[in-house]
């Protein structure tokens, strides 16, 4: 039980991240570098300071965090909002103005968990979750803190906890296989069929994620497999690519996928780490777009699941 995880969330009384009531739990770290992603502050595994200029009161006189900045990263220019320099939070280990900052402007959105302190949580949310709920590893991508995920994985196990995962699955596949064999529901991201179009959309190609499927489809897993894709206009929304996830699922036996329709929740996210967000403008799909997709995967036998309509 020595081994810790960096958490940068825990939401319990999820209703849409597998079978029944679950609670979510996401961890830091990912393999992507999606230009859509909706949870950036997951990339960087350790502590780090996220800024939210819209609810920081320093029109109306606040500036408690000025002084307390042992970078002094802080600078409050004459009659405008401060400038966090935020590279300079990087080494940063006490963050004294997310404990001073009275507005929450400031936030540290990382936490360590042991196993222990992680099971703890979801033995008190056990009760929450009737008969086919659970606890669903989210990210980032939770198979990147390996070791930590299969310690709790194995608590879940023998607490009896429904376990679910949602994963680009890009991995070594022994990696990829351990941690699956303590899952028993899983999402799998298939972003892009094309490899470079994958890789310009996320940074890494397609390979391993295809190979990892079919390595799962191969080794007789016993739980139950949702590929998804996050559907963004003008990237992935194609009836070519359909076809091609279409084909590949098809020949590996797969038979339940999950279309999400672009949104840009992530947006302030990307802006309080001082990141630009690339899809500000576009990436928008139409209703029409995904009922059409939806049918050529139903056509071909395929049950397809467009935003929260599942059944899960």
């Amino acid at each position: 039980m020595g081994v810790k995880g960096t958490i940068f969330d825990i939401q319990s009384f999820s209703v849409h991240d597998g079978p029944g009531c679950r609670t979510t739990v996401f961890l830091t770290g990912c393999p992507l570098r999606c230009a859509w992603c909706a949870n950036p502050e997951s990339w960087t595994s350790g502590k780090h300071l996220m800024y939210a200029a819209n609810v920081c009161k320093w029109d109306k006189g606040c500036r408690v965090c000025e002084n307390v900045c042992p970078s002094h990263a802080i600078h409050f220019p004459e009659g405008q909002a401060p400038v966090v320099d935020l590279t300079a939070c990087a080494s940063c280990t006490t963050f004294d103005c997310v404990d001073i900052c009275p507005n929450r402007a400031l936030k540290q959105c990382v936490k360590e968990y042991t196993s222990e302190e992680l099971l703890k949580i979801l033995r008190r949310d056990f009760s929450s979750w009737g008969q086919n709920g659970g606890v669903t590893f989210s990210g980032g991508d939770p198979i990147l803190q390996h070791d930590f995920l299969v310690e709790v994985l194995k608590g879940c196990r023998d607490l009896q906890i429904h376990t679910a995962i949602e994963t680009s699955a890009y991995f070594d596949t022994a990696r990829f296989l351990d941690v699956m064999q303590y899952i028993q529901f899983a999402f799998i991201d298939v972003k892009h069929m094309d490899p470079e179009a994958h890789k310009a959309g996320t940074g890494v190609g397609n390979q391993p994620i295809l190979d990892n499927i079919r390595a799962l489809v191969r080794s007789g897993w016993p739980g139950r497999l949702v590929l998804r894709q996050p559907t963004i206009g003008g990237y992935n929304d194609s009836e070519e690519n359909a076809r091609k996830v279409i084909a590949f699922m098809q020949e590996n036996g797969l038979f339940e996928i999950n279309l999400l329709k672009f949104h840009r929740m992530g947006q302030t996210k990307w802006e309080q780490l001082g990141k630009e967000y690339a899809y500000a403008s576009k990436g928008d799909v139409t209703d029409e777009t995904l009922q059409a997709l939806q049918t050529l995967y139903l056509e071909a036998g395929i049950a397809c699941y467009v935003g929260n309509h599942t059944s899960f």
